[in-house]
């Protein structure tokens, strides 16, 4: 064992010793974290106009600040974004995390030094806690890779911007910067194939021990691996032992993964965002992601069957329930107040907190009433692939209002796959009786002839990746959507094919 492993061992321990702290006592430091906030934006604009000096409790704040997206939030942020200062959160911002947005284009979250270093700290401590369960330390002598954004950054009134992945490389740690790859003229690369290759080019003699990035494009990158030499993964990277993900759910890809590696290998999963780093996997038997109470971050829950009512109740952690549907609402030292970050989440657990990802609340499926949200087809494409021995290279599903013949109407599957099963016709069975197990109300659609069983649309390998490079969204940070509810994606698909 290296100086460097050994090292890494002990601080482990000390960290997750520390952090034990807030996570036996969630309430009170969600409480404090609030008050917190509250005194911080006090004197912004924001605080004013809200009259924060005036708010006690969450009641208050439930009261005066309504949830709001980034759309809603777009007057603060623009003139945040035009130079003023003291807007959202004290002086201006450290960065803009520069992301693509639904009717406001271009979107601006705010990167600020108060929530900056909490992004830097929960990735750090995601490994640490890796460190701490398994006992294995000795990957941090070997090399890590991290697919991600460019690094160049630009300016905009004085603020810097970029992606966030290309943002937080200029904080990589010293003791790692030896370890770390690509090189920076490589990471600055924008195309992403001729990225990728020259990734391939400069680790294919390198010893890496830890890699991470979103998996489909990882996936990407160990194909061209496999194509330049002919070896598996795990063949060409002796000591790559560890995966660290985030943004899509890994399952769905896990038995390619290991195909292509030719071994299963550890790994941890992250729940990072523009607007906060959320949660990580900080034990590897247990299901879900410890979410990060202690980060600068307040949350509140709202169902989210009722999030599309008339001021639905706004809950806080001591009222939440394992298994539900949640929207997640967070304020936080980005300045960011009672927001709507988009995403739906579920706990697992609440001795300690842990959730997992369920989906986007603007990314379902509900034609007909159905509610189908990204969890659920992530689960019954994965028991389909289980029991078939197939296995997918990427999926998305669409719902088919208006099909030909009178049929009745229907949910449209759109998958690549790696190896298809024998039986397509048994394969789309075992997923159509998953969900109608999951969810109610696409059983009763089923049952009452509303809608037929699903049906399965082949794919040619690369046509996702085709479609991802016709949006201008190839590689980096960007995710195909699951699901969706309308036929925008399946239309482009059939385009492609």
């Amino acid at each position: 064992m290296s100086i460097k492993s050994f090292a890494a061992g002990i601080f482990a321990s000390y960290v997750r010793k520390k952090m034990n702290k807030w996570v036996e006592n969630p309430h009170d430091t969600q409480e404090k974290v609030f008050q917190q906030l509250l005194k911080k934006g006090a004197n912004t604009k924001f605080g004013k106009d809200h009259d924060f000096q005036n708010i006690n409790n969450h009641q208050d704040f439930s009261k005066q600040v309504p949830v709001r997206d980034y759309e809603e939030l777009k007057n603060y942020m623009d003139l945040m974004v035009s130079g003023e200062e003291n807007v959202l959160w004290p002086g201006k911002p450290l960065y803009y995390a520069k992301t693509s947005g639904t009717t406001s284009g271009a979107k601006y979250i705010p990167l600020t030094k108060d929530s900056m270093p909490t992004h830097i700290e929960a990735a750090r401590n995601a490994i640490l806690c890796y460190i701490h369960d398994t006992g294995n330390s000795k990957f941090v002598d070997g090399k890590m890779i991290f697919l991600q954004g460019s690094p160049e950054l630009q300016e905009k009134n004085g603020v810097k911007l970029g992606r966030l992945s290309g943002i937080v490389a200029h904080y990589v740690p010293g003791y790692l910067q030896k370890n770390r790859m690509p090189s920076w003229e490589t990471n600055c690369i924008d195309d992403w194939e001729t990225k990728v290759d020259a990734i391939v080019e400069e680790t294919v003699q390198e010893d890496m021990s830890v890699i991470s990035g979103i998996p489909s494009w990882v996936q990407m990158y160990f194909e061209r691996l496999i194509d330049k030499t002919g070896k598996k993964v795990g063949e060409i990277f002796p000591n790559f032992d560890l995966f660290i993900y985030g943004g899509v759910n890994y399952e769905p890809y896990r038995a390619k993964f290991e195909k292509l590696i030719g071994r299963r290998v550890d790994s941890i999963e992250l729940y990072p965002a523009s607007e906060g780093f959320f949660a990580f996997q900080d034990k590897q038997n247990v299901h879900g992601m410890l979410l990060q109470l202690n980060s600068g971050i307040f949350y509140e829950f709202i169902e989210a069957d009722k999030f599309f009512e008339e001021n639905p109740a706004r809950l806080l952690l001591k009222d939440v329930q394992i298994g539900v549907n949640y929207v997640m609402i967070i304020s936080s030292t980005a300045g960011l107040w009672a927001y709507n970050i988009g995403d739906t989440i579920q706990f697992t657990s609440v001795k300690p907190y842990r959730v997992i990802v369920s989906g986007r609340i603007k990314h379902f499926i509900s034609a007909f009433g159905e509610h189908v949200i990204a969890k659920e087809v992530e689960e019954a494409l994965q028991e389909a692939v289980k029991d078939t021995q197939a296995a997918i290279s990427e999926f998305t599903v669409a719902p088919q209002i208006s099909p030909d013949n009178d049929e009745l109407p229907y949910h449209e599957w759109f998958i690549e796959f790696e190896k298809e099963p024998q039986d397509i016709d048994h394969f789309a069975g075992v997923i159509d009786r998953a969900m109608q197990q999951q969810n109610s109300y696409y059983k009763d659609l089923i049952d009452g002839s509303i809608l037929q069983r699903l049906k399965i649309t082949k794919l040619p390998p690369n046509t996702f990746q085709q479609y991802m490079k016709s949006i201008g969204k190839l590689g980096g940070q960007n995710k195909l959507p699951r699901l969706s509810n309308d036929r925008k994606i399946a239309d482009k698909l059939n385009e492609i094919i």
